[in-house]
């Protein structure tokens, strides 16, 4: 496994948080991981993007360029910026809530996620990126829903239990947009 994932949206979407936890539960099934956070002047409202890598090898740069398998964009902005920096036939997982064309570049996999919509409907838009994460996890299946639920746990503490059902829910909900997009090929 060698998964170069590139993560990206605006403050207050949550991208810092998921890049946090894929690396988390990364670590947590045993892989070599790295996290590299780049946040834009203004912090919420502001451009923000993480590289993250799960792999079976030691990581010899944190750095992603030009040969990420996948793409997380929460907003149109940020699909634009990294859809380049995708191999031939990576993955970009788009939050098609905010991003109302797919991606031009041919030769990648582009993947269609309600993220906004779905949040909603789960109870809370908060969770848009653990829709977008549960996409993820159902297309590139670095590690299982399980395995991310258990670093959830971890990360959230007893005092942060309450949260894990809606962010379990909102995971689901993410795996269930690829499933169906499978079966429906």
């Amino acid at each position: 496994m060698n998964e170069k994932v590139i993560c990206a949206g605006f403050g207050g979407q949550g991208v810092m948080s998921l890049g946090r936890l894929m690396s988390y539960t990364g670590m947590q099934v045993g892989k070599e991981v790295s996290w590299l956070p780049s946040y834009g002047p203004e912090m919420r409202g502001g451009t923000a993007n993480c590289h993250v890598i799960i792999s079976d090898s030691l990581i010899g740069s944190p750095i992603i360029s030009h040969d990420a398998t996948a793409v997380i964009a929460m907003n149109y902005p940020s699909m634009v910026k990294f859809e380049h920096e995708l191999l031939e036939g990576g993955y970009m997982f788009y939050n098609s809530s905010l991003i109302e064309q797919p991606p031009e570049r041919a030769g990648i996999k582009a993947v269609a996620v309600a993220a906004n919509e779905i949040a909603s409907e789960v109870g809370d838009l908060k969770v848009a990126n653990m829709v977008m994460l549960g996409a993820y996890i159902a297309a590139c299946r670095p590690f299982s829903l399980e395995d991310v639920v258990d670093a959830l746990r971890k990360v959230f503490g007893p005092g942060k239990e309450k949260f894990i059902p809606l962010n379990e829910s909102a995971l689901k909900r993410g795996m269930e947009v690829v499933e169906k997009a499978a079966v429906q090929s």
